[in-house]
Order: C-alpha cells, then sequence, then structure tokens
C-alpha cells in the first residue's frame, strides 16, 4: 500500500522536485506508473527495460522520465553503468568473453542468413563469437536461388559456406531448395519457423505465444495486427530485437542451427 494518491496532481510536472534516478539493475522490483505493471528487472538497455511479475510474465517498457514508482515513490530508471567484470565474462552467446578482442582476419568461409532481420539476430548474441573466429555473415533476401548462389561462391577446401533457412521443415519449398545443393564444404541447416521473428521466445517480449496467422494474409503484417501494435514492421522488430539481451531470450531451435554452422565453417577441410 502507498502513502496517499501517488498518481494526484500533476507529478511530472517540472518544479514539483527533482525526479530520483535509479539504475534498472538486474531483479530491481518496480512498478510501471501508467499500466500498473509490477515486476523485477530482468533486462535493460539504452531505450526500454523488460519487467518479470511474478508470474513469469514480461513487458517492455521504455525509459521515459517519471515513469516508474519503487517503493510507492517515483523515479525515472536508467540503464545501469557496466560493472568492472568479477572472473570470465560471458559474451551474450554464454561463450567466454576475450577481453581486449580485435576482430581477426576474416576466413574465407562464410555464414549466409536468409534476411537483414536474422543477420541482426545472429549479430547481437553471436556477434563477439564471429569476431574471435573471424567468420563474416550475409545475407541472401531469400533461398529460391540457393544453387546459383552456392555456384557462385565457389566452395571448396579452406572456403566453407554455412547456410542458415527459415522454415526448413519436411515437404516445404525450403527443403527442397536447400536439397538441391549437395556439395560436402556446405552446410544447409535451418529452423521450424516461419519468420526469424518466431525464435525469439514470447516471454522476452510478454506475450504468450506467436499468433496463429491465417493463410492469404502477410505474415508480419497478421502478427502485428493480431497483438495490437500500432507500428510498421520495421519498428516491430526493433522493438523485438531490443527485447533480446541474451541466447536464454532465444528458442533451442535457432540456438543450436546457429552453433552448427559456426562450428562447421570454422572445422579445418
Amino acid at each position: 500500500m502507498y502513502d496517499g494518491d501517488v498518481l494526484a496532481g500533476n507529478w511530472r510536472r517540472p518544479g514539483k522536485g527533482k525526479i530520483p534516478q535509479v539504475a534498472a539493475e538486474p531483479d530491481l522490483v518496480v512498478e510501471d506508473a501508467d499500466s500498473g505493471f509490477c515486476g523485477a528487472v530482468v533486462a535493460c538497455d539504452k531505450e526500454a527495460v523488460t519487467l518479470e511479475d511474478r508470474f513469469g510474465k514480461r513487458r517492455l517498457f521504455p525509459l521515459a522520465p517519471a515513469a516508474f514508482l519503487l517503493e510507492g515513490r517515483v523515479v525515472t530508471l536508467v540503464r545501469p553503468q557496466a560493472a568492472a567484470p568479477r572472473g570470465h565474462r560471458r559474451s551474450a552467446s554464454g561463450s567466454i568473453a576475450v577481453e581486449g578482442l580485435r576482430a581477426r582476419v576474416a576466413r574465407k568461409s562464410r555464414i549466409y542468413v536468409e534476411g537483414v532481420h536474422d543477420a541482426a539476430l545472429v549479430e547481437k548474441i553471436w556477434g563477439h563469437d564471429l569476431r574471435v573466429e573471424g567468420v563474416v555473415v550475409e545475407y541472401l533476401e531469400g533461398v529460391d536461388d540457393l544453387p546459383a548462389i552456392v555456384g557462385e561462391f565457389g566452395p571448396e577446401p579452406g572456403r566453407r559456406l554455412g547456410v542458415l533457412v527459415d522454415h526448413l521443415v519436411p515437404g516445404s519449398k525450403e527443403s527442397r531448395i536447400a536439397a538441391q545443393v549437395t556439395s560436402p564444404h556446405v552446410l544447409v541447416v535451418g529452423h521450424p519457423y516461419v519468420d526469424i521473428w518466431q525464435a525469439v521466445k514470447p516471454s522476452a517480449l510478454g506475450i504468450r505465444a506467436w499468433p496463429e496467422v491465417p493463410r492469404g494474409v502477410p505474415w508480419k503484417e497478421g502478427v502485428i495486427a493480431a497483438l495490437g501494435w500500432r507500428m510498421e514492421p520495421a519498428d516491430a522488430w526493433r522493438r523485438i530485437l531490443g527485447a533480446v539481451s541474451t541466447y536464454a531470450d532465444l528458442e533451442p531451435e535457432l540456438l543450436g542451427r546457429v552453433e552448427e554452422l559456426i562450428d562447421f565453417v570454422t572445422e579445418a577441410s
């Protein structure tokens, strides 16, 4: 219970007293003043904080001034300053981070993904690992021409190619295209999701599940409408990507495949 009505009056108006800034440290319990959602901090970036309530539901909130209540008092949450690491620091993928890393000269081997969203997600979680190994990730804008793209790349010993494909399930168009690639120096793997968005766990976004989109409806637009998000796909993707901070926010079906590709293109052949 709070003393009095903390929302009474125009408490956000300048001149009503300085609103304290509080670092959004993990496990700090706060309440969003507008919605009343109360939870512990589980992630924070420069633009937003993710709270998780006692039922395990997560929601993302912008780091707006005077937007939260801490023990009944209005506060402004800010991104915590990076603390000096103790022991081995972990990268977003869970690997041991290499301190003072200077990116390795790029290998001849490559990893190809379908689109720019796939590339952004891979970079956010595995970027450190890829720079350690000297692996470049490029995006294809679809896999319809995959056999020709592989031929143009020219895979050979010491020049391997790994390809990550969306919706790689038995009987799909993508599976038929992937079957045409037979070079031993190419590994094509995929996840079962229609779009890379679905590889982000719903809990990271504070939703129960990714909605089903009827056939004939563009998938991204259908998802945005079903979730009640009033935004364009590019803005929706920024919201989704902003909710991802570590490998724990991604589905295992994607994690395993990306790790498999990194291992493949960095093996001696």
